[in-house]
C-alpha cells in the first residue's frame, strides 16, 4: 500500500472526516533534501472532522500527527496539515 493510501485509511478510520484531501507534492520538491526518485516524501493534507470541534487547532494538529506517527516517523520528510472544524 502507497503512503497515500495508508494516510487516507488511517484518518478516514480514526476521524471519520467530512472532507479528506491527502496530496503528493513529492514532485515540487525534487532534488532537495531527503526526497526520493519515487516520491511519497512530502504532503499536503487538509482534513474536516467533528473531532476537531471541542479542541485547538494545535490539538488537532496533535490528533493527526499521532495517528500518522509511522509514516511520519518513515517515508514523510514534510507535512503541510489543515484540520477544519466542519
Amino acid at each position: 500500500m502507497t503512503v497515500k493510501k495508508n494516510i487516507e485509511k488511517k484518518l478516514n478510520n480514526q476521524l471519520q472526516p467530512t472532507l479528506l484531501e491527502v496530496i503528493d507534492e513529492s514532485a515540487l520538491h525534487a532534488g532537495h533534501a531527503h526526497s526520493r526518485p519515487e516520491g511519497e516524501t512530502h504532503f499536503r493534507v487538509r482534513v474536516a472532522s467533528s473531532a476537531f470541534n471541542d479542541i485547538s487547532r494545535i490539538a488537532a494538529h496533535r490528533m493527526v500527527h499521532d495517528i500518522i506517527k509511522d509514516e511520519l516517523s518513515g517515508p514523510i520528510h514534510a507535512l503541510s496539515l489543515e484540520t477544519i472544524k466542519p
